[in-house]
């Protein structure tokens, strides 16, 4: 299955900068990505699975190998196993008589990349890469259930979907988390995970789980920050506005797969998802997801803003210059709330968008408009 506009994207930053990065959770589609721009590359493209023993053995002495590839494209998967390789990359682009070009991959994000990356800045731009969108595959509950992996959503059954997450999540904390130099116990790490479905689209009460699972609070924020820096959990900053009014300063977590959190809470089918008291948080977080992942918006221009007992805004995104807020309503019927009126003045917001399950758009108001969680591409900012 193609996904044209990351393909776009892979060339627009080969054009500016002589390295991109695409960057996602495991198995989410890097290497096939990868693959397919390397059938339109015009030139001769080098391989290198830091993952494949063989590759791994040819990049001992990284210096000599690369530098053989001028006017190459050289893909190098799950780069952040060879964080030492980034100096390398920095001279080899920075050579002005050769005419290197680098596709690097990683199952990491910027923030854990960071310290090793920082020395490419000015010669690199990131992708990220998600799970398949419902602007890709247009079935909406079945993207609900399985989430958007591509083995588990392409799935012969929602069955045979359901168990490869359950072996997708005992391969990631027994075997990914430490290839990505975490010392976890995977017991330990599966019931912070699975503890955190109770907060999902609710702030991060860091106390209350470190109490649950015995250990410090600090330990369940270093566990939290696993789990976003591999793309599993999305971790929504509170936005403050300088205003005379008490403001939330503690940061909500959302899954970023709706598929993974019904594996952790064992929810197998639509029909399960609809019987149960969860569906309404699970659909509000998974249309989050998707309105970031169709407007484009960077993860560092989203936000939630709430009030002490008074009003809220689900999601604060800024873009284009403008100040657009969205709110998640699982209904048929969405309406104007005081609570809308009071974030459109307190942030003095362009527009507010209220999300909800149907495919149409309308104005609820001259400076609020009901949309479809299917009609988000009709959005234009």
């Amino acid at each position: 299955m193609e996904r044209p506009l990351y393909l776009a994207q892979i060339a627009t930053h080969l054009r500016v900068q002589p390295i991109c990065a695409i960057l996602g959770a495991r198995q989410v589609g890097k290497t096939t990505l990868a693959r397919q721009f390397a059938t339109t590359y015009e030139g001769v493209v080098e391989f290198f699975d830091l993952e494949n023993p063989i590759h791994l053995a040819s990049l001992e002495n990284p210096m000599l190998t690369l530098s053989k590839f001028p006017d190459r494209l050289v893909v190098i998967d799950e780069i952040q196993l060879r964080p030492d390789l980034f100096p390398i990359l920095r001279v080899l682009v920075d050579d002005p008589d050769k005419k290197y070009r680098f596709l690097i991959l990683g199952s990491a994000s910027r923030d854990l990349l960071q310290q090793s990356s920082e020395t490419l800045a000015g010669r690199i731009g990131y992708i990220e890469l998600p799970p398949f969108t419902l602007f890709e595959v247009h079935n909406a509950d079945r993207l609900l259930i399985r989430g958007g992996f591509p083995r588990s959503y392409l799935a012969q059954s929602d069955e045979d979907s359901f168990l490869w997450r359950e072996g997708y999540i005992s391969t990631f904390l027994e075997r990914d988390l430490p290839s990505f130099g975490f010392n976890v116990p995977p017991k330990t790490m599966r019931r912070f995970w699975m503890m955190l479905s109770h907060y999902h689209g609710q702030l991060f009460n860091a106390s209350e789980i470190a109490t649950s699972l015995m250990v410090s609070d600090k330990t369940a924020k270093k566990y939290l920050d696993i789990l976003a820096g591999t793309f599993m959990i999305r971790t929504l900053q509170p936005w403050f506005e300088n205003i005379k009014k008490r403001q939330i300063r503690t940061p909500k977590i959302y899954f970023r797969d709706s598929g993974i959190f019904n594996a952790l809470t064992s929810i197998r089918s639509i029909t399960q998802l609809a019987k149960s008291p969860k569906v309404g948080s699970l659909w509000e977080g998974f249309a989050l997801e998707e309105t970031i992942n169709c407007l484009q918006i960077n993860a560092e221009d989203c936000y939630f803003w709430s009030t002490h007992n008074e009003a809220e805004l689900d999601l604060l995104i800024f873009k284009s210059g403008k100040r657009i807020g969205f709110e998640f309503k699982y209904t048929d019927r969405p309406k104007i709330t005081k609570s809308m009126h009071i974030a459109g003045e307190d942030l003095k917001l362009d527009h507010v968008y209220v999300i909800f399950p149907g495919d149409r758009q309308f104005s609820l108001s001259e400076s609020i408009t009901a949309c479809g969680l299917s009609a988000l591409h009709t959005i234009t900012i």
